[in-house]
């Protein structure tokens, strides 16, 4: 190696391990390779480190002053420069390493690296070195990888390396300075997007590099270089991706152009991003980092909607603007409701559907259709509903933003199946509904019937939340758990039943359904948690645990947590009769009182001793045939329990 810059850096190191090996002795044959080390043009400075690799100092004096006493050692030499530089820092070193102990050792498990830029054969030595040396200041990361660059396209070509560094120092980096950072360049910007091509790529070609953690010029040299066969087409759409987000493509700003179709509220023609909504911004800030158990700041469903604007601007040519926003809300929600299906790791059982999506996303963007022959993509309920919606909306063309709207509800985003398109006039509806208590819908529809769904561990049940939305979202989202069905035809009717959607109109129904359960004394487990707010409607996540809902519906848990029990579950029924009782340790599903536990099984309320655990009292609930209270448990169940 014969280095173009970097001498004082590179003759420290040199005389730090020759300062380690002879202070501690080391034997001759692990330090002969400091011969190596010399000086080209400075003669001197060549014959000084050779003799001073086989000189072998006492360490009694001034280590500059014992090496100029040598007979090898011209007096001329003090003259020299570069000479007497070397014996200052020598005299330095030893002052600070002198009681360093084990510093050869230190330096074999590489203690100290200095970062590397190979410039051999890249036509650029005198260039490079003048930069390097009249700026006064080292080269950054990004000018490194510059470099490196245009080492590699140049086995490309001579054409397209001069075309693209000179956009890269003029169109792209004024596109991009309107997003430079504090320190008021455009490096890391320029770098984020580079790894956003990059993965697009990889992508394309079948593959990930996620776990791979490749550096820039790693990338560099995995996609441009003379190792990849379609080098010079990766070069070709990487300079399009640059190109396209320019204002000669543009004729606006990038920011200005995604303001046009994104919005953080609905807006017709747009789609909602909560945050964030100049995704072109945010991916030149965040691609490359990562947060807490290895979760990506630009995660992968923006990686795909991202992706989607850049197929529309390169193919803008052929695609409508108007055609655009209806497509890329396609791809929007199925974005929003493919969250498991949205992977690039090899490791998942569905292995890495990044190259499906591509694809698909693709034939949404160019063609306006969805690829039924491309397999493991976006989730398959979705796609469905989007072909489905895709008809309806040219048969209805004048019904799209009431559609368009209710999509972009906070409790749906992009998925309908809720409501169906047989009836357009829900959409509105719903989204009054919505706006009434939602403690109030909850207890509505369950008035109107049993609309829980069962998770698919068979012991959870979601149901409405007075205060956390994503209860709503689990229910209103097909999934593994089942009930949806039921869910969709109760709220249809609560719909039907409603002339206007207003906390009174909801009111009424509840008032009329407590008071048909009352007139005929039938009592089932609705009736109890829509009567008692306080015990039944928790204002959690919505979940409750039956270990056999059908058998035993009065044998239940309110669920503190989102997904397990915990200290805070309990029964509800319990809680009514003495929630100071309550038994922490197990759930919640029994009182202490004294000296006797108390539990609620369907049938009634037990008394046990504590001592033995024998049965002391059962307090009988009567029911119908149906196994349907007949009497109020609750009224009951206080009464009983004061006697003790």
């Amino acid at each position: 190696m014969t280095p173009l810059d970097g001498q004082q850096r590179l003759t420290t190191l040199f005389l730090l391990h020759w300062y380690a090996a002879k202070h501690e002795k080391i034997e001759r044959d692990k330090y002969a390779f400091l011969h190596l080390f010399s000086y080209e043009t400075r003669y001197s400075a060549r014959d000084f480190c050779s003799f001073l690799v086989d000189y072998i100092p006492s360490f009694e004096k001034i280590l500059s002053e014992e090496i100029i006493d040598q007979a090898w050692f011209p007096l001329d030499w003090k003259k020299d420069s570069t000479i007497s530089a070397m014996l200052v820092m020598l005299d330095e070193i030893h002052r600070i390493f002198a009681d360093v102990e084990n510093l050869w050792k230190k330096l074999e498990n590489g203690a100290i690296s200095f970062y590397f830029l190979p410039i051999r054969d890249m036509g650029l030595s005198d260039e490079l070195y003048i930069k390097m040396n009249s700026r006064g200041k080292p080269l950054s990361l990004f000018e490194h990888f510059k470099a490196e660059m245009e080492h590699i396209l140049k086995s490309i070509g001579e054409e397209s390396s001069r075309r693209i560094l000179k956009k890269i120092d003029t169109d792209w980096t004024d596109m991009l300075w309107k997003y430079r950072g504090e320190d008021n360049v455009i490096d890391d910007e320029f770098l984020c997007y580079f790894r956003f091509i990059c993965d697009i790529l990889c992508y394309k070609s079948g593959g990930t590099l996620q776990g791979k953690k490749l550096t820039e010029f790693e990338l560099l040299d995995a996609f441009f270089s003379s190792k990849n066969e379609n080098a010079a087409k990766n070069l070709s759409y990487m300079e399009k991706c640059f190109d396209i987000w320019c204002k000669s493509h543009l004729n606006t700003t990038p920011s200005e152009f995604l303001g046009r179709f994104i919005s953080s509220g609905h807006e017709n023609g747009k789609i909602i991003l909560d945050s964030k909504k100049d995704i072109f911004c945010d991916c030149l800030k965040n691609y490359a980092d990562i947060y807490g158990s290895r979760n990506r700041a630009f995660p992968l469903n923006r990686v795909v909607l991202l992706y989607a604007i850049v197929v529309y601007l390169l193919n803008k040519d052929a695609v409508t603007e108007e055609d655009f926003a209806r497509r890329l809300r396609m791809v929007h929600n199925l974005c929003r409701n493919s969250e498991d299906e949205i992977s690039d790791s090899e490791q998942r059982t569905s292995g890495n559907r990044m190259p499906s999506i591509l694809r698909q996303v693709d034939s949404i963007i160019i063609c306006g259709i969805i690829d039924g022959k491309i397999e493991n993509n976006f989730n398959l309920y979705q796609l469905s509903e989007e072909r489905i919606k895709l008809e309806w909306g040219e048969n209805n063309p004048n019904l799209l933003e009431e559609l368009f709207a209710v999509e972009d509800h906070e409790l749906l985003y992009g998925q309908i199946g809720i409501l169906g398109l047989e009836h357009p006039e829900y959409f509105n509806a719903f989204q009054e509904l919505f706006k009434c208590n939602k403690d109030l819908i909850d207890c509505a529809m369950l008035s109107v019937g049993d609309y829980t769904q069962t998770d698919r561990n068979g012991w959870r049940y979601q149901i409405g939340s007075k205060c956390i939305s994503k209860a709503w979202v689990n229910l209103f989202h097909k999934g593994a758990a089942s009930g949806y069905d039921k869910t969709q035809d109760i709220l249809l009717k609560l719909l039907e039943k409603l002339d206007f959607c207003t906390n009174d109109a909801l009111q009424e129904i509840i008032d009329d359904y407590l008071s048909e359960c009352e007139k005929k004394s039938v009592f089932d487990w609705r009736y109890y948690y829509i009567k008692y707010a306080d015990a039944f409607r928790m204002g959690r996540y919505g979940k409750i645990h039956w270990a056999d809902k059908e058998n035993a519906p009065y044998e239940m848990l309110m669920i503190y947590a989102e997904l397990y029990l915990s200290g805070n579950s309990y029964q509800p029924f319990l809680k009514l009769i003495d929630e100071d009782a309550l038994s922490r340790d197990e759930y919640g599903q029994y009182l202490i009182k004294g000296d006797v536990w108390f539990e609620c099984a369907n049938d009634g309320y037990y008394a046990h001793s504590m001592e033995d655990n024998e049965i002391i009292e059962m307090l009988p609930v009567r029911q119908n045939e149906n196994g349907i209270d007949v009497e109020n448990r609750v009224l009951k169940g206080m009464e009983w329990y004061e006697k003790f």
